[in-house]
């Protein structure tokens, strides 16, 4: 497939959903309706998390990327159960008919102790984070994961409305939920896999992205077009929970990062909107035309997450083995 010339995602001003006054909402609840139909991705600017905030979070970002690698092993994602830490470059392979991607993690979630009943029932997705041993990183990235999972509720709750739901439809399912934070560095390299083609695993995805570029996404046609950046704003992208959830209505769009070539590293950094372990995830009625064919059988968001994991990292797939 070509890659075409940049396209314009559109850009959606959400401000207006901290409106106590409903009403106020209605223009996003449509604008964010029809992205979600049409491409299955756009911006988000008026997300209340100042600028400030992603500086230094970049900064923390970049500083542990840096750290000598003896030190990133220690908190190895391949030693955690609840796939929980650094990830090495070619740890993840996104695309299974492509080569394994080229970028370092860092993947946190909800920080629970080993002796939560939830950790006891589900260990695999839930439990202790792994952190480094640096001076204020733990307080910023729980700072980064709450002011994300706001953003994402406010989105989930007009995302339920545009359905004819009851606002609270999706938000319901995030009181213990299984949304990752994930800081992502890409090395400059000749080839272009720095992540390959795929679709994220859960509800919608929120993507900061710095301005180097690399964010593509396949259109109806095939073609893989360039998604520029847009300063302080996030990437918002439908997933397949979301797909399964409203029969095909929202969009779970393929999308790839093509790796920096010149002496630079891109930073991202995408929070996977997931709801708890037990949701159950089956057609919603409203969804459905007079006749229509159900296009997927009922899940929980646990189960699915963990067989999209096992098709992702090999050393899940490995453990499952031993």
């Amino acid at each position: 497939m070509s890659v075409v010339k940049p396209f314009s995602l559109p850009i959606i001003d959400i401000s207006m959903l901290a409106n106590n006054d409903p009403k106020q909402w209605e223009p996003v609840i449509s604008a964010i309706d029809e992205a979600c139909r049409n491409s299955g991705f756009f911006y988000v600017v008026g997300h209340g998390i100042p600028v400030e905030q992603f500086t230094a979070v970049q900064e923390m970002a970049s500083q542990f990327f840096a750290l000598d690698e003896s030190e990133k092993q220690q908190i190895d994602i391949e030693k955690s159960r609840n796939h929980r830490g650094w990830g090495k470059v070619s740890a993840e392979q996104l695309d299974p008919d492509g080569p394994k991607d080229f970028k370092e993690t860092f993947d946190m979630a909800l920080d629970l102790s080993s002796h939560h009943p939830q950790v006891k029932r589900c260990p695999a997705l839930y439990g202790p984070n792994q952190y480094p041993k640096m001076d204020g990183f733990i307080q910023l990235m729980q700072q980064q994961y709450e002011l994300s999972q706001q953003v994402a509720i406010k989105i989930l709750k007009a995302m339920a409305l545009a359905l004819d739901l009851e606002s609270d439809f999706f938000s319901k399912n995030f009181d213990c939920p299984i949304s990752v934070l994930r800081l992502i560095q890409y090395p400059p390299q000749d080839h272009n896999n720095g992540a390959g083609a795929h679709t994220d695993y859960g509800c919608i995805t929120l993507l900061y992205q710095d301005a180097t570029g690399g964010l593509q996404v396949q259109n109806k046609e095939g073609d893989w077009l360039d998604a520029e950046p847009v300063p302080n704003s996030f990437v918002v992208n439908i997933g397949d929970l979301m797909q399964r959830w409203t029969n095909d209505r929202y969009k779970s769009t393929p999308h790839r990062v093509m790796s920096p070539k010149q002496n630079t590293t891109r930073f991202s950094m995408p929070f996977f909107v997931e709801p708890n372990f037990d949701t159950q995830v089956s057609t919603i009625s409203s969804c459905l035309d007079l006749g229509e064919h159900v296009q997927y059988p009922p899940t929980t968001a646990g189960d699915w997450i963990l067989s999209r994991f096992e098709q992702t990292y090999a050393y899940r797939s490995e453990s499952e083995l031993n």
